[in-house]
Order: C-alpha cells, then structure tokens, then sequence
C-alpha cells in the first residue's frame, strides 16, 4: 500500500510530518502503540487515515469537552459526518438518540467518565470497535490516579470491548509516564514512537524576582513589550482573575481569565475569542490549554511555579505552533514552591477526612460528608475509587473500617510524594545557572546537543526579537504587504 497516495486521496497533503507514517504503519500492523509526537504535528491523523484504509471504527478517548468538541466539528468541516461525540453538552434526549444510532458513527469521541456508564458500554460492546484512541495519554499518569480516577479503568473497557487496537497518543510523557500508560492501558510489547519533547523554535527564560510586587512589575513589563497574542499562567484561580482585572486597569482591554471554576458556556466563549484574535491575553490556570488550536501565540508566561516538567513542556508548547519564534517565561522568586506544596496538600484527603469518610460506612450522603468534613468532588473520586480497588482486592473484607483507611493513606501518600519530588526538580531547575533547554529535556532522559542561539537566558537570547513593532514600523509593513499584492495583481 502507497501510503502517500492514500494520504493524499483522503486529505490532500503530500508528505507526513514528522512521526506520523512510522506511527499509522504500526497501527495497520496491528501493534499497540504508543506515540509522543510533538506539539502540532497532527497527531490526529494518526487515527484518522487508519480509520479510512480498514473502514474500522475508532473510539477515541479525549479528556476535555471542548477538545472533542473541536475535534468533530473539524471533522465535519473537512466532509466526515460520521464523526459524533458523547459528551455533558448534549440533552437526554440528544444523548438517546446517538445511542440508538451508535453503529452510524466511525468515529466516536468520549471521555473516561462517560465510558463507564453502563448503557455506554452496552451499546459499544455490541459494536466492532477497530481501534481504540487514548488521546493526551499523558492525563493517564497526570490525572488517572487521583483528579480522575476513571482513567484508571480503560485496561477494563479495553479488554471488555474485546482488546482492539490501542494507540495512545501525546506530546509529553518520559519514561515513567509511558510505563503508566503501558500497564493501565494492559499493552504488551507495544510499538513506542518517541521524539524529542524539545521545541527549538520557543526560547526558554526565567527571571528572578524578590517579592510579589517586583513580580507584578516584571510581568507588565513583560506583556507591555512583547507581542501579543499570549498566555499567563497562573496556579490560583483567584490570582487569574485578580490579574487579568489589574491588566486590563493597566491599558491591556483585551485581557481575560479562564479556569476551571467557570461555568462551562463561559470557558467556551473565553476560548472561542481567543482563537478569532477578539482577545490578546488568557490568563489562565492550567485548565486552559488542551484543545486550544491557535498557531500564532507567541508567548507564554508563568506566574507561578509549574509543579512539573511535564505540566510546564505542556504549557510552553501551546506557543509557536506555527513554527516562528516564541517565548517561555517564569517569573521566579526563591520559595514559590511552597504554593506548589500547599495546593498539592489540598488536593488530597487528609487523615482526618479519611477516617472520617470511611468510618461512616455510608451511612451519610456524600453531600452531608463534604459539608460536614470540609471534602471536595475531587476528594470524594479519591476515595470511592480507591475504596473499590480495596475491595476488589480484599473481598472478604468489609468495605469500611480503619484497614480501608490505612489502605487508602497509603495510596495518598505515594501520590503526595511523587508530586513533591517532581516540584522539588522544577524549584532545583528554575535556580540552576545552566542551560534551561537541557535542564528541562534531562528530565525527559533526554541531553541538549544541538547550538541554538536563542535556546535560553543562560545560553544568549536576545529578547528584542520577541518585541512588538512599533506603531511606524507595523504601518511601513502593512504598505509593503499592500505594494506587494498590487504588483501581484498586475502581473497578472
């Protein structure tokens, strides 16, 4: 099979980027597969041909609502109407009819949660699924094991639909991450097509800063200077919001924030006018950014320390997907990962809850526990999850008492220590006065070879590249564009 004739047939392009044919090679072979492609090389694609060379249907596992949302609607732009996502945006009656209809649709999106519905997988099982899509697969190691634990069960629906094809896709996911992949998907022996988790056109920078308000003055300075479009990163949702006020204050109008805690609407409405140029700034917490399909954001800023490489490469690389040059900027002050550590504490279940939560015995709705133990819907997960993992394991055992306490202690445990010493490697990282590029790429097991004269602060950068064009110099550039296309249209 002539692999770029297909390619062109059914989309129009005449060559594969980078990792794509080595990757829908192995899916036709029938290998499970993992693939770390970077950043904008159309990792999509890598389903999508398959899809049409088998005329097999493909799920595919996405993490966000928007993100899958995109992905259909991009789908039906370029001719593919069978392409369908079952998600919280649709009503009963929208969702009762897909499900009836379910064997229309070759391509169906959907997310871990909604999976482990039982009419969901009902309706799936009597389906032939060809291939199974794990988009982002890094949210499995990131997330699956305490923010949402049903990621944790896609091994389950894997082999409930009969063990297809699995590819699992993502641009960031070192050694570690990929083994997590590998065991909670049950893969053995898949085919990993990994390439540098490097983005050389996106300089890497981190200024020092003495206290809070120098800052402040650091990051104007910064969005005063540099060229728009951009986003600030931010670990507080309150910070995010208190920001993008303070900016627009400061003359910057087409400022927002957008986090997590917005209503769903509102989320879509921030990100759709990001993506037309109605807004310049986000700034955001780290719920902003899968999905985000915008090529020209020149810029990145964190505000706070990111808790891990992972999360950091993840963010910076939402700059420069057109490939020109873009900048990655930490403002950092010695101590900003106690922020890190506290909001890493708060996201678990502590003793107190633990106990409290399981002596119970269920005796209480989970709406009394939170109101009466201070727990969370994140927490809750938590522990109904790991409750159900004890009790798999022990099912001579009751499900309540202080042994399922202690049991789940020490998952929690395991987890605060993973995510400290991965904040502690970024706070060691941002004050190292050596290469940022191959401090951050060791991390990945990987080692920066190559010269690049924009690498980072440490190597050389010269920052007025990332400068905006003053005012006499944009029009100078518009005339010119404006000369040139009339000559165009005269030589005609």
């Amino acid at each position: 099979m002539n692999l770029l004739k297909e390619l062109h047939k059914h989309f129009g392009y005449n060559d594969f980027r980078q990792g794509q044919e080595e990757v829908i090679q192995s899916v036709l072979q029938g290998n499970d597969t993992i693939a770390m492609l970077p950043t904008g090389t159309g990792k999509s694609l890598c389903y999508q041909l398959p899809a049409y060379l088998t005329g097999g249907r493909v799920v595919v596992v996405s993490p966000l609502l928007s993100l899958m949302q995109d992905q259909v609607e991009h789908m039906k732009v370029m001719g593919e109407k069978r392409a369908v996502a079952l998600n919280s945006f649709l009503d009963f009656q929208e969702k009762s009819f897909i499900l009836r209809n379910l064997a229309r649709y070759r391509f169906i999106f959907i997310s871990p949660e909604m999976l482990m519905a039982p009419n969901v997988m009902e309706r799936l099982q009597s389906l032939s699924v060809s291939l199974f899509v794990v988009d982002e697969a890094h949210c499995i190691s990131q997330w699956g094991h305490d923010f949402r634990p049903d990621y944790q069960r896609l091994g389950h629906i894997r082999t409930s639909l009969g063990f297809p094809v699995t590819l699992a896709l993502t641009a960031t996911a070192n050694l570690d991450v990929r083994d997590d992949i590998k065991r909670t998907l049950r893969m053995v022996g898949p085919k990993e097509v990994v390439y540098s988790a490097d983005r050389p056109n996106i300089s890497l920078a981190i200024k020092s800063v003495t206290s809070f308000q120098d800052k402040m003055e650091a990051l104007l300075e910064a969005v005063a200077a540099y060229q728009t479009p951009g986003i600030i990163y931010f670990s507080s949702k309150k910070m995010a919001e208190d920001t993008a006020d303070w900016l627009k204050q400061k003359g910057f109008q087409k400022t927002a924030f957008y986090h997590g805690g917005m209503e769903q609407e509102q989320r879509i409405l921030i990100q759709q006018q990001f993506l037309h140029g109605r807004l310049d700034i986000i700034c955001a917490t780290s719920a902003f950014g899968m999905g985000v399909n915008k090529a020209d954001i020149r810029f990145v800023i964190h505000f706070h320390l990111p808790s891990s490489a992972e999360s950091y490469l993840q963010e910076i690389g939402r700059a420069g997907r057109d490939g020109k040059r873009s900048l990655a900027l930490l403002l950092y002050s010695e101590g900003d990962e106690g922020l890190s550590y506290q909001i890493m504490d708060n996201e678990m279940p502590s003793d107190f809850q633990i106990d409290e939560y399981f002596l119970d015995g269920g005796k209480s709705s989970e709406q009394d526990l939170m109101n009466r133990y201070g727990l969370n819907e994140v927490h809750i997960r938590f522990l109904n999850f790991y409750k159900q993992v004890y009790i798999n394991k022990n099912k001579f055992l009751q499900p309540g008492g202080r042994n399922l306490a202690a049991f789940v202690k020490g998952i929690r445990d395991q987890r605060l220590d993973s995510k400290r010493k991965k904040i502690g490697l970024m706070a060691e990282w941002a004050m190292e006065k050596s290469c940022r590029r191959n401090g951050i790429l060791r991390m990945f097991g990987e080692t920066y070879q190559e010269t690049n004269d924009m690498c980072c602060d440490v190597c050389g950068l010269d920052y007025n590249l990332f400068q905006c064009l003053p005012d006499k110099e944009m029009k100078e550039e518009i005339l010119t564009w404006k000369e040139q296309l009339a000559r165009m249209l005269l030589n005609k």
